[in-house]
């Protein structure tokens, strides 16, 4: 899927990391939330309350997760973050995905 209908948008930025991750927030009709963004060139550690899955739609990146080892991500792929956990991820282009929540 390349676009998302019917939805709202929230029109203030997400701003993390000195703008080295930039998002807007997606609320789709049956009530699900998303983010869509991109992350610069960068090494970043994230925190996830609930449950995530990020997909990537351009770029490429390397994902460690808890008790894991680093492995690479590419466009078309995704990986599943647990709730109340983090990831590292290190991007050496600028990277563009979409968060889904919960």
């Amino acid at each position: 899927m390349s676009q998302f209908d019917n939805v709202s948008v929230i029109k203030k930025a997400n701003v993390y990391f000195d703008g080295k991750c930039v998002s807007h927030t997606v609320q789709l009709a049956d009530g699900s939330r998303k983010s869509i963004g991109v992350i610069l060139p960068s090494k970043l550690t994230f925190n996830t309350g609930a449950p995530e899955i990020m997909e990537i739609i351009e770029g490429s990146c390397h994902i460690k997760l808890p008790g894991g080892e680093p492995q690479a991500y590419g466009a078309g792929e995704s990986f599943n973050v647990p709730a109340n956990s983090w990831f590292d991820i290190e991007t050496l282009e600028t990277l563009h995905y979409v968060c889904h929540f919960g």
